[in-house]
């Protein structure tokens, strides 16, 4: 494995290395000792700042995040206000039929969660539901999302300590289980490190939404989500990217399917400064099936990197992989998508899409989708996209009577709308849909130079 040494210029170490050692130990001895495990590597990998010869960053500069100077306090003690139930139902997807969990600057929120025992199972704090289910810290914590693997998930796993865990029994349908993470303004920029544990046990069910949310102020966001499922279980997951304009989000997602599993997750990105989605999904057992769909919105300057990787390890998987951009500004997007198929994997299946709409000729989109098949009997294959709204589709709907910015608006929904319409809860495709139409641009949209007017 590749190791990059931490930055010697930036200012941030010192302060990562301050807090940590000012940080309580855990209550938990699973925790303490991940948090140990963490630090460790930490200090060999720090940030990817360096992009040359690193792949997975190449299109994506973490020096900002190095950079900045947050504060690493022990949230837990930090005076301030929580947010009130009716201010979180304005800015997250909330049904009072769901279970919700709140997370608030990092710290689990009992006060603000909502629907005990609206359905079977565990789903609380993450240090109360390993209590509750040993088995998530001693086969899902730290196991999936590895922290040497990633200087961003060694950061997470060194200052855990809260965030939500959700454990689903046997032949059981946990329902709908709602996470929100919300970010308060605070007097110094802060970086949070929430987590998130499922482990989905065999012909299990349950849909999972992750929702993060803040002010337009600088902050870190730095999540890891592990999620194990048993044979014959079935995981719906929705992540949605909301954050403050200003803000950093660096989020680690990894997925492991046993046999005849059935993992769906929907990931939308409108918000942020700039946003990391890496998302890995191991499908490790005969069967599993496996669909990624994500759409995202970007104007100004933001930057917004999808980064989804799928291992088809036994034979008979099936993946699907379609991701849609719609970028305005001088924003980017960045997408890789990469399916590996190993040896053994004979009869699988897998596709992967990505495009992209550009909004401005200042937009830009790197896009990379590719396949590693070591495989023979296979059927696999790849395309990406990107290009402007189709000027004589537009024509057309002004010779019926529409302005250039209905009929563009109209369009630019239309491309997004396949997306949303896959997301299969309805209050929650419904809100996604509505707010999608508020955040088209309503300008005028002028059409690539040379275009019809």
């Amino acid at each position: 494995m590749t190791t990059i040494a931490p930055t010697p210029a930036s200012e941030a170490y010192p302060k990562y290395a301050a807090a940590y050692t000012a940080q309580p130990a855990s209550s938990s001895p699973v925790i303490q000792e991940l948090r140990e495990r963490g630090w460790e590597a930490f200090n060999r990998l720090g940030l990817p700042t360096a992009r040359r010869g690193n792949e997975p960053w190449k299109y994506t500069n973490a020096g900002p995040i190095a950079r900045e100077n947050f504060g690493y306090p022990n949230l837990a003690t930090l005076p301030g206000a929580e947010p009130t139930q009716a201010e979180l139902r304005a800015v997250a997807p909330w049904q009072t039929a769901w279970r919700t969990l709140v997370v608030v600057d990092g710290v689990f929120a009992p006060g603000l969660s909502t629907g005990d025992g609206a359905g079977p199972g565990i789903a609380t704090a993450l240090a109360d539901a390993m209590l509750a289910d040993p088995e998530l810290g001693a086969t899902v914590l730290g196991c999936l999302a590895t922290p040497e693997e990633d200087g961003f998930a060694s950061l997470n796993t060194a200052f855990a300590g809260d965030g939500v865990g959700i454990s689903v029994p046997a032949g059981t349908n946990a329902g709908v289980i709602n996470v929100i993470y919300v970010t308060t303004v605070r007097e110094q920029p802060r970086a949070t490190h929430p987590r998130l544990v499922i482990s989905a046990a065999p012909n299990s069910r349950a849909t999972v939404i992750e929702t993060f949310v803040g002010p337009d102020v600088r902050y870190l966001t730095n999540t890891v989500m592990e999620a194990s499922m048993g044979e014959g279980a079935s995981v719906e997951h929705y992540r949605l990217l909301l954050e403050g304009q200003e803000a950093y989000h660096v989020g680690v997602s990894r997925v492991l399917q046993q046999k005849d599993t059935t993992f769906s997750s929907v990931a939308i990105a409108h918000g942020a400064a700039l946003g990391r989605n890496d998302f890995g999904v191991t499908l490790a057992g005969t069967g599993a099936e496996c669909t990624l769909n994500g759409l995202y919105l970007t104007n100004r300057d933001q930057h917004i990197d999808n980064y989804i990787n799928i291992d088809h390890a036994e034979p008979y998987g099936t993946s699907r992989l379609f991701y849609k951009g719609i970028l305005d500004g001088r924003s980017r997007a960045v997408f890789g998508g990469n399916v590996t198929v190993r040896k053994d994997a004979q009869k699988t299946n897998a596709q992967q899409t990505d495009k992209n709409l550009l909004l401005s000729e200042e937009a830009e989109v790197d896009s990379k989708p590719s396949l590693l098949i070591y495989a023979d009997d296979v059927k696999c294959g790849h395309g990406a996209t990107a290009g402007h709204i189709d000027e004589d589709t537009v024509f057309y709907m002004r010779s019926r009577g529409l302005d250039l910015a209905t009929a563009s608006r109209i369009l630019i929904h239309a491309f997004a709308s396949e997306i949303i319409d896959t997301v299969a809860l309805e209050p929650l495709r419904e809100y996604l849909d509505e707010r999608f139409r508020n955040a088209i641009p309503s300008a005028n949209i002028a059409l690539p130079i040379g275009g019809r007017s």
